[in-house]
């Protein structure tokens, strides 16, 4: 039983409301499992488990822990006392639910030889224990938890010592915990194809690689079903290693490549490869660029049909296909220029309008964008351009747009071609017609609902069905050198349109690129067209952004302007939850009570806007 130390360790809040534990920091795979197998219950029926006492003693330990506390020495006795609670159970808490996230809670609050105890006891004598546990879904959090302490190995090393021996201590401290990471690193090693292959072993692989590459991400949180993360990359935070991690993270890749083959079979282990080389990249670019060589070398000498590259096959496959994304996107100019040379050239339509194969495609023409290799891209794609726009995948579209605004190459033609895919190139009129066009990305039969082929533009058409990738289609094409095209469309929107072109999630961000990118004389043109419309914009949540936007980058007399029209509407503007902060951002009072004074301060900022833009360009 571990009910001994409720008295001395639990003496405040000891009855608080139990928290959710979703709320404690678990794991996605003990969110989908959670409520089936119930609170500390494990897959493995036979094996030993915490008593109920015992969990109900970590759970009020857990909620303890949210209470925080006053100083660093009631902190540190209630940790030493409830490690020593650990003590000798370590692997029981680790793998029951409960106990796993009290642990992963606690280890941050535990000094650097206090967590080296808890993965010595985790790893048993020989260490050969750290499978079990790291392969648990709950055991395998705490040893991620344990071994990202290591990150504060910096920390406790650029303290003063007050005397040599506490130099000395501190270093034995450090290193029992440098040496319990290494033990870790040494079994998976042993173990590299059922760790790598294992869904919760998987993630405390890479979560070593971090650790000894020295960049930490941010802590596994709760995985939102359907949650969309191809294009989240998370920040990294460079900490100081140890010189032994330097070696054994070069032992770790070698070990890892013996099982390459895995990568594009098993989508957990292709996740560890491309985790291997994001942090190789970051941290050891020479050795990234042999296992990106390797790597490829592997793909590439698989057998397919007769005359046809096994990298087709893999760019259609979901774990591989993720892994050559990581590996274009990490690539130097030669080896991108070698992929699509002997692989790709004249396959990127089809690899386009493949559901799995786009998103390589899409990152491909994000990775040429500064080489020449971009022009020999865009002329292969530009040929299947509407067969890529009704197949919907607009993210290749949207990339390409992305690029040519990047490079400052082939913007005209792909302008030329876009009015043609929407059907507004012909007769010139349709020509103004194009931003709600490619907002909505519909055809111009379509979005006005008319079968003929000629006539006028039908203005009266409300602006309506603005998409996400339409938006940014719109944002892309603003960064053109000409936008001429764009801007004559926007200002045919009536005012009405533009204030829904405002407050629309999707909209406000293309209304907020074609004003801020705008000459000043064409801002004037665009905003004559909204005046009547900006104090409806300042009390709107997205459009009280896009109006901030629009007054800094707009010159004096256009602020003039809009202070004019915003001023007259006091009273509703500072009852406005967000009209509010337009009036004190935009200094309203100010205007009103000491014009001389406004038109001072907003003069000498314009001067040093165009200052350092000046510098910029």
């Amino acid at each position: 039983m571990l009910a001994k130390p409720e008295e001395r360790g639990l003496q405040k809040g000891g009855g608080k409301k139990r928290k959710h534990p979703h709320e404690n920091g678990g794991g996605g795979e003990r969110k989908r499992r959670g409520g089936e197998e119930g609170e500390h219950s494990q897959a493995d029926g036979d094996r030993k488990r915490l008593d109920a006492l015992s969990v109900g003693y970590f759970r009020r330990v857990g909620e303890r822990l949210g209470e925080g506390f006053e100083d660093n020495e009631e902190r540190e006795i209630f940790v030493e006392n409830v490690l020593t609670e650990v003590k000798g159970k370590g692997t029981l808490v680790a793998m029951d639910r409960t106990g796993s996230i009290t642990l992963q809670h606690l280890l941050p609050l535990s000094s650097p030889d206090q967590v080296a105890e808890v993965l010595a006891e985790l790893g048993g004598e020989s260490g050969s224990e750290f499978k079990a546990v790291s392969c648990d879904r709950c055991g395998g959090h705490v040893v991620e938890s344990a071994i990202r302490q290591m990150s504060r190995w910096s920390e406790s090393s650029q303290k003063e010592p007050s005397a040599a021996t506490d130099e000395q201590e501190e270093e034995e401290v450090c290193g029992l915990l440098e040496a319990q990471v290494l033990s870790v690193s040494q079994v998976v090693r042993e173990n590299s194809a059922e760790f790598i292959k294992h869904v919760h072993g998987s993630h405390v692989v890479r979560t070593l690689l971090h650790v000894l590459a020295g960049c930490l991400g941010p802590p596994r949180t709760e995985a939102r079903p359907g949650a969309k993360e191809r294009n989240i990359s998370p920040q990294l935070t460079d900490f100081e290693i140890p010189t032994s991690f330097w070696y054994e993270l070069k032992s770790l890749t070698e070990t890892l490549m013996d099982n390459v083959n895995l990568s594009v079979t098993d989508a957990a282990a292709s996740a560890v490869f491309q985790t291997m080389l994001t942090v190789c990249h970051r941290k050891r670019p020479k050795l990234c660029k042999q296992l990106l060589k390797r790597i490829m070398e592997y793909l590439t000498s698989r057998s397919a049909a007769p005359g046809v590259s096994p990298l087709l096959v893999f760019l259609k496959d979901q774990a591989s296909s993720r892994l050559i994304e990581t590996i274009i996107q990490l690539s130097h100019k030669a080896l991108l220029r070698d992929l699509y040379k002997s692989h790709l050239k004249g396959h990127l339509v089809d690899l386009a309008l493949h559901p799995i194969a786009n998103f390589p495609i899409q990152r491909i023409t994000a990775a040429s964008a500064k080489y020449k290799l971009f022009l020999k891209l865009f002329d292969e794609l530009i040929e299947g351009l509407e067969a890529i726009l009704a197949t919907g995948h607009m993210g290749v579209i949207v990339q390409l747009a992305q690029s040519c605004a990047e490079s400052g190459e082939k913007q005209a033609d792909l302008m030329q071609s876009l009015l043609h895919a929407f059907h507004c190139a012909e007769p010139g009129s349709r020509h103004v017609s194009c931003l709600p066009l490619f907002m909505s990305l519909l055809t111009y039969e379509v979005y006005y609902n008319t079968e003929t082929a000629e006539g006028s533009t039908q203005t009266e058409v409300p602006l309506s069905s603005i998409c996400y990738h339409g938006s940014l289609l719109v944002q892309a094409l603003s960064r053109f050198k000409e936008r001429s095209l764009l801007l004559s469309s926007l200002r045919t929107l009536t005012p009405a349109d533009l204030l829904n072109l405002a407050s629309d999630p999707s909209g406000s961000h293309v209304l907020q690129a074609l004003i801020t990118t705008s000459s000043d004389k064409g801002r004037g043109k665009i905003l004559k067209r909204l005046e009547g419309q900006f104090v409806q914009m300042a009390c709107s949540r997205l459009g009280s952004r896009v109006l901030e936007a629009i007054w800094n980058s707009a010159s004096v007399s256009h602020r003039q302007n809009i202070a004019q029209e915003l001023a007259s509407n006091e009273n509703q503007l500072r009852s406005d939850q967000f009209a509010r902060h337009v009036w004190a951002k935009f200094a309203l009072s100010h205007f009103i009570h000491r014009r001389a004074h406004w038109q001072e301060i907003q003069t000498g900022e314009s001067k040093k806007r165009k200052l350092f833009s000046d510098i910029l360009d």
